[in-house]
């Protein structure tokens, strides 16, 4: 069955999206700009991660997700993923003023990533993440959904995003580290800088 997918009539700056499928039921409503962040998605450490997304990202945030999680949190990591890029998408509406790209650097302890975003109409990611064998899951989230949550943002906001793991330890730390890495190039990609479109091809 194909997703089910509703728009709201979003403000600018705001993006709003309903998606359902056999798998999944999920609600984003998301605003640049800062704000509220609320999720439930019955995986508390990607909970987590969403509200790193939300502070550094200056976004406000509110997701629920309901997905099958007795087969594994695939699903519903990755369709997520898909509603957020939606809603960024959204969000960003024709990018007319924004700075379009952005860089960030972010340690947490042992660990440190790199993130950089260019809003470029062009869905792309790069992750180069060589993490520590062993251990693969923090609670009930496997930590290779981190770049399936990633790509899925990346095809459906249609934003380019390189990230490089250059170190790291402690899995916690390194897939926390990459989610505020990403939120805060996304915040410095947003930032008005003015009224002009950031290309010169006239659309992005």
């Amino acid at each position: 069955m194909a997703a089910k997918q509703a728009k709201g009539k979003a403000k600018p700056g705001r993006g709003r999206i309903a998606r359902k499928t056999r798998e999944t039921d999920i609600a984003v409503a998301l605003a640049l700009g800062g704000g509220a962040c609320r999720t439930d998605t019955g995986l508390p450490f990607f909970d987590h991660m969403l509200a790193q997304l939300s502070r550094h990202g200056g976004l406000a945030l509110d997701v629920k997700a309901r997905g099958d999680l007795e087969v594994d949190a695939h699903h519903t990591v990755e369709d997520v993923g898909i509603a957020i890029g939606e809603a960024l998408r959204e969000a960003l509406g024709d990018k007319a003023g924004l700075a379009r790209y952005g860089h960030a650097v972010v340690p947490l302890d042992e660990a440190l990533v790199e993130a950089v975003i260019d809003l470029s109409g062009r869905p792309h990611l790069t992750f180069n993440a060589k993490l520590p064998s062993g251990k693969k899951f923090i609670g009930g989230y496997d930590v290779d959904l981190t770049q399936d949550f990633l790509q899925a943002l990346c095809n459906h906001a249609r934003v380019c995003v390189h990230v490089n793991v250059r170190y790291g330890r402690n899995l916690h730390h390194i897939v926390e580290a990459t989610f505020k890495a990403v939120a805060r190039a996304l915040r410095a990609a947003t930032v008005r800088e003015g009224t002009a479109l950031p290309s010169t091809k006239g659309v992005l």
